[in-house]
């Protein structure tokens, strides 16, 4: 495909990833840097992780977080659940169709224990690492996948939808998927298109107003067209990165990605903190509309 010729700006920088502005889907060539540091013996990912993690977009680490802190965790994540089943705070998202509870956002702002977390040492010096320097908390959830009804989360870049609704400037941020549950390849687990990070496609159709009230639930805009996403399978095959419980995944904010529903009686339940750059900090967003809540895209 070739390069998009349309152009925008926002408070008077050129937008070098339009989209939702053309007729027609485009391939852009990603002009951020994936690792924004330089490896030495005293990173703390080894030079094979780094290596992998630019090289696809995202990077699988099992058992990294121990049975005892699991246990804290998901102990902490049912009774948000719990909690969150008859409550309605705008943080909690609800399936299609339906009132089971599909996420919950803003969860390191509601609860200590994820607050803990998203502070936790470790993580966050492979995350400062990979971003290049000081980070904070752009948007942190649970995703809930009960057994028999999880449903799907279609293929998406995060980043398509938090540059063009929330004016997240550049591919300067990332996400943390922490599983409390065992991630196995039948029970709606996360997929990724290994290098399609590098692509940045652009998607077609104007964004309503208050498109995040829908789009929570079921995204329709800023989704990838057919044709863009089988190039890009087919460029780069897709990837299942699956464990037990405390395994993690990090992932660039721009690589393909979605998740089956998941109809086994195995729950699948994670929780997402998205770390973005000090420096790559929110603008105006790049539709011209209104910004979205503060539990979905941190300004403050």
């Amino acid at each position: 495909m070739s390069n998009v010729k349309v152009t925008s700006e926002v408070q008077g920088v050129q937008d070098v990833y339009p989209s939702r502005v053309a007729a027609q889907p485009e391939f852009i060539e990603r002009k951020d840097p994936v690792v924004y540091s330089t490896w030495t013996p005293d990173s703390p990912l080894t030079k094979e992780h780094s290596d992998f993690y630019e090289k696809n977009g995202y990077l699988f680490l099992e058992d990294f977080f121990n049975e005892a802190e699991v246990e804290v965790l998901k102990g902490e994540l049912k009774r948000m659940w719990a909690s969150a089943r008859d409550a309605e705070d705008e943080e909690i998202v609800r399936e299609p169709g339906g009132t089971d509870v599909r996420s919950i956002f803003a969860v390191h702002k509601l609860s200590p224990i994820f607050e803990k977390l998203s502070q936790h040492p470790e993580l966050t010096s492979i995350v400062n690492y990979l971003l290049g320097g000081q980070t904070y908390i752009h948007q942190s959830r649970i995703n809930f996948k009960p057994g028999f009804k999880g449903k799907e989360f279609y293929w998406h870049s995060d980043f398509e939808t938090w540059h063009v609704e929330d004016g997240m400037p550049r591919m300067r941020a990332l996400s943390c998927s922490i599983a409390l549950e065992d991630n196995y390849a039948f029970n709606g687990p996360l997929m990724v298109v290994p290098g399609s990070h590098r692509t940045f496609v652009t998607c077609v159709g104007q964004t309503p107003d208050d498109h995040y009230k829908s789009s929570l639930r079921k995204q329709e805009y800023g989704v990838p067209d057919p044709d863009s996403l089988t190039e890009l399978v087919r460029q780069g095959g897709i990837d299942t990165p699956v464990g037990r419980a405390g395994s993690i995944v990090l992932f660039d904010c721009n690589i393909m990605h979605g998740s089956n529903s998941n109809i086994t009686p195995m729950p699948r339940s994670n929780v997402f903190m998205v770390f973005n750059s000090m420096a790559n900090k929110l603008q105006a967003p790049y539709s011209g509309q209104k910004p979205r809540p503060e539990y979905i895209a941190t300004r403050s």
